[in-house]
């Protein structure tokens, strides 16, 4: 089960294009293109652990916190 946080992440790289599955093991994986980009778990127990998963998709172009 993801928390909020993960939840709106999840909604925003879709909108951006990427491609989201959730594995059986609750992971959160996020490809583009076909390649894999970053892995996100769904209970985090790391408080780095959102902002590790997030330097993969910056890199790659992505905003988050999206601009207002």
């Amino acid at each position: 089960m993801m928390d909020k946080d993960l939840k709106k992440l999840v909604k925003a790289l879709r909108a951006a294009g990427y491609s989201v599955e959730e594995t059986r093991r609750g992971h959160i994986r996020v490809s583009k293109d076909g390649r894999l980009l970053t892995t996100f778990s769904g209970t985090a127990s790391d408080r780095r652990s959102l902002a590790n998963g997030l330097a993969p998709l910056k890199r790659d172009g992505f905003q988050w916190p999206p601009r207002r």
